[in-house]
């Protein structure tokens, strides 16, 4: 088990990754919990278009379910030069003036699409550091913009809408496939590793202060992370558990 810390990002690249086959290869799995009394969550006032965003919104920086699984934090597997086929592709929805989901992880290089589909504008930003990786206007329902080749290295981005203050997510990439979110239950799974020893790294947002600021955005807490080592059989399940707190 391990308890979480402040912890920099990673600041390797995506581009010596290489695709190849994977025999025997083994899995990763695993849960993240909450330990202790967990904060009030941050109440978010709706400032323009209640009638499509609604009424009031709590903050989904830190939501538990069954047995205090958390949901949405990171988990990636550092140090993996060559493994299996990144596949699929992602899309950040704004939904009722909420961004869908709420964290999306994903491998530098992964197609990934930002929408709407409300019928009002939406002006969704991303900023990495003090960098603006992208600024989207995105007039009305159906509208659509890759924002792939923005994404091209490793980092954590936040991204809010200008628009909407109320609106946060975070897009979390990495340098190879082996990444994923926990679920309503704080559970996770990465197939397909190669056997070996490696360092896993667990990124949770951090909490929201208990009040917003003047604009109406949440404030946050310093996102957390904590690492362990662990290693990976041929053809065998690895489980670790992470705590945050």
């Amino acid at each position: 088990m391990a308890l979480l810390s402040v912890l920099a990002g990673s600041a390797s690249s995506a581009r010596g990754y290489e695709e190849g086959p994977v025999g025997d290869a083994g899995t990763l799995a695993g849960v993240v919990r909450f330990a202790g009394t967990p904060p009030k969550p941050a109440r978010l006032s709706v400032a323009k278009h209640p009638d499509v965003c609604g009424e009031p919104k709590e903050s989904e920086s830190l939501v538990l379910g069954a047995d205090r699984g958390v949901k949405d934090a990171v988990v990636r597997i550092e140090g993996v030069a060559r493994g299996k086929k990144n596949t699929g592709e992602r899309v950040l929805d704004n939904s009722r003036c909420v961004f869908v989901p709420h964290v999306l992880a994903a491998m530098a290089g992964s197609r990934v699409r930002v929408r709407s589909s409300d019928p009002v504008v939406h002006q969704t930003r991303g900023v990495s550091g003090q960098e603006t990786v992208f600024n989207l206007a995105l007039p009305g329902r159906g509208q659509e913009v890759d924002i792939t080749r923005r994404l091209a290295k490793p980092g954590v981005v936040r991204v809010t809408c200008e628009v909407h203050p109320h609106m946060s997510a975070w897009l979390v990439v990495h340098d190879s496939p082996y990444i994923a979110t926990t679920d309503e239950r704080g559970l996770f799974r990465i197939d397909g590793i190669p056997p070996g020893a490696y360092t896993v790294t667990l990124w949770h947002e951090g909490f929201p202060r208990r009040r917003a600021g003047a604009d109406g955005r949440a404030r946050y807490e310093e996102p957390r992370t904590a690492t362990q080592a662990v290693t990976i059989d041929r053809g065998a399940m690895t489980t670790v558990e992470f705590e945050l707190r």
